[in-house]
């Protein structure tokens, strides 16, 4: 199964360097929208099957356009929701620079609770647990590889990949997942592989299921010559 893990497009509070976290009311900006839309063309040649959001406006502007073209109605998945920043929620980035807290998000994450919100290892624990389940239950469904859309935030989708790299949470913050980005991981019978990271283009074809001579479709085959069958 393959999960396309796209970030939305930028949002109010990007463009002016807050922390927006779960606050009410921030939505795309105009670029925002306009990368959702360009999300439909750099899709164009992918077969998508389902896709999933986080509860919040910015993930479903971004899907809309994409879910419109496909047909496809998106699945809210609350696991999938930004971080809860607490006591940070709505702040000024340079002002949370001068914060103890932020060395240590920095660089030892799952150690790193937020005042009054959760710890980044929660935010793994969960969004990853969304994943896998929506990839099994996807599996049994369709009865075949296939391949869906996961829209959430930068944090939580960092989080989502290093568990996929097989790394330690602690080395999260080495991943980058700007607005719009895409990554990509191929789940198999026995591990993770990520395909794409912090994708902005548009040659996304290979990230449909491969396929033998013949046209028939090989389940989970990845680099590296493992074949799921």
């Amino acid at each position: 199964m393959t999960v396309v893990l796209l970030r939305h497009g930028r949002s109010t509070s990007n463009t002016v360097h807050t922390l927006a976290g779960r606050l009410p009311g921030v939505e795309l900006d105009d670029h925002g929208r306009e990368q959702a839309q360009a999300v439909v063309s750099r899709l164009s040649d992918v077969a998508i099957e389902e896709i999933v959001h986080s509860p919040l406006v910015r993930c479903e502007q971004t899907v809309e356009p994409l879910a419109q073209a496909r047909g496809l109605t998106p699945v809210v998945e609350q696991r999938l929701v930004e971080v809860d920043y607490g006591e940070w929620t709505g702040r000024e980035l340079k002002g949370l620079l001068e914060e103890p807290l932020w060395k240590v998000v920095q660089q030892h994450a799952s150690a790193a609770v937020f005042p009054g919100g959760e710890g980044l290892a929660q935010v793994q624990a969960r969004a990853v647990a969304a994943v896998r389940e929506h990839d099994a239950r996807l599996a049994e469904l369709h009865g075949r590889d296939v391949v869906w859309v996961a829209c959430s935030h930068g944090d939580v989708i960092k989080s989502i990949v290093v568990d996929a790299l097989g790394a330690h949470l602690d080395g999260f913050q080495r991943i980058v997942a700007e607005p719009a980005s895409i990554c990509v991981v191929r789940y198999t019978s026995t591990r993770p592989y990520v395909l794409k990271m912090n994708d902005t283009g548009t040659d996304l074809a290979g990230v449909n299921t491969p396929r033998v001579s013949g046209g028939a479709e090989v389940s989970g085959s990845v680099p590296g010559g493992e074949v799921r069958l």
